[in-house]
């Protein structure tokens, strides 16, 4: 079990990245220890090339994929950079949404540059749900291309039911990319029963180092090679560069890691974090959790304290690790676009902060947090309520 070399923190932001897995942190140590190119046809390039192709399966293993099906990127805004520039070259519209990752998001918005009309953004409900209607009106154009959906919100946890989407999309001859950054590791991918074209992933999200991420191409899908780095001829063609084996196989350890325990630490996890939300509910007050309840990731809250501002909050908290939305984004001065897509007040996003858990976290933690969280509300409205 991972232990913090800082003790008297609750680190409870696992959505901006999670604390390395013991199983990773050995993988990747043992292969820096090592030398050789994966691409050197000697003896130590070969060494290199198993360590490549051990990661490549604990990952399709992880995803119920082959592993000829796994490209190895620098993290998931490269996959998603790579996914939808492929996608897009077949021509036709690009559908996604307004809470999608600002590396979905952006990219989109710089691949339709020259046609803006070539981007629709579907709307979402008071819970961050995209509308399915609104995805149908698009797809019965008969000019959409790709539809990039992210499995879960990097924010407030929310799940997209990936079926219903995946089924009209084919229908209608659309290919689906989806971003599965916070998903993959946290609960079950089971990508033999949900057939989606392109998916994303990034291995600092349940436990791998930093760096390293993959991109699943379904084998069969009509796509033209748009690599981002042209060189060597890496990945089958779809990644040049010498590859990161320590990163690699990092990322295969706890891929692997992450699978063993998957049954066990989702229900583990859901429950602190119903019990961090229950004790916040009750002894702050005025306070308001975001999203589907039922349909969140096991270990995120996004919770607005009405009257505190974040910003405040997690400074007045400085034993708890927690985020203002996305760690991508954090300290933008615009609020979080996720929580305005849902129909939240400027104010709103503002007073919200973002608890999220892992495979680490502790009952003790979440006490602590809780203890810390409710003592740094109620000094933030003291102080803004107090008269000058």
């Amino acid at each position: 079990m991972y232990q913090s070399p800082d003790s008297d923190l609750a680190y409870l932001d696992y959505n901006a990245t999670a604390p390395t897995r013991p199983e990773a942190l050995k993988a990747t140590v043992e292969a820096m220890s090592a030398v050789g190119n994966a691409s050197s046809t000697h003896r130590s390039g070969r060494h290199a090339a198993e360590r490549v192709d051990l990661a490549r399966r604990q990952v399709a293993e992880l995803l119920n994929c082959a592993h000829g099906e796994i490209v190895f990127t620098s993290g998931a805004t490269e996959a998603n950079n790579l996914a939808l520039r492929a996608a897009s070259g077949i021509g036709g519209r690009l559908v996604t949404s307004p809470v999608e990752h600002p590396a979905v998001l952006e990219t989109a918005k710089t691949i339709t540059s020259g046609s803006p009309d070539s981007l629709m953004l579907l709307p979402v409900d008071a819970d961050g749900l995209v509308d399915l209607d609104a995805l149908r009106k698009a797809l019965a154009t008969g000019e959409v291309a790709v539809v990039s959906l992210m499995a879960a919100n990097n924010e407030t946890g929310v799940i997209t039911d990936l079926g219903p989407v995946v089924e009209a999309a084919h229908r209608a001859g659309a290919l689906v990319h989806t971003d599965a950054t916070q998903l993959v590791g946290r609960l079950p991918v089971d990508l033999a029963e949900t057939d989606v074209d392109l998916l994303s992933l990034s291995a600092h999200k349940f436990g791998g180092p930093q760096g390293v991420g993959a991109l699943f191409v379904r084998r069969g899908t009509p796509l033209p090679y748009r690599p981002l780095l042209i060189g060597g001829g890496q990945e089958r063609g779809w990644r040049a560069g010498t590859l990161n084996v320590p990163g690699i196989a990092g990322a295969g350890a706890a891929a692997e890691a992450a699978r063993r325990a998957l049954a066990t630490e989702a229900p583990r996890i859901a429950q602190l974090r119903d019990a961090l939300e229950d004790a916040l509910v009750e002894r702050v007050g005025d306070c308001r959790i975001n999203g589907v309840r039922s349909t969140r990731l096991p270990g995120v809250t996004s919770i607005t304290f009405n009257g505190a501002p974040a910003d405040a909050v997690l400074a007045a908290m400085p034993d708890v690790a927690a985020s203002e939305g996305s760690a991508c984004s954090s300290g933008a001065p615009s609020p979080s676009h996720v929580l305005l897509a849902m129909g939240h007040s400027r104010e709103e996003a503002d007073s919200t902060v973002r608890f999220s858990l892992g495979y680490a976290t502790t009952a003790p933690e979440i006490e602590r947090a809780a203890v810390s969280a409710v003592r740094a509300v109620r000094h933030v409205r003291a102080a803004l309520t107090a008269p000058l």
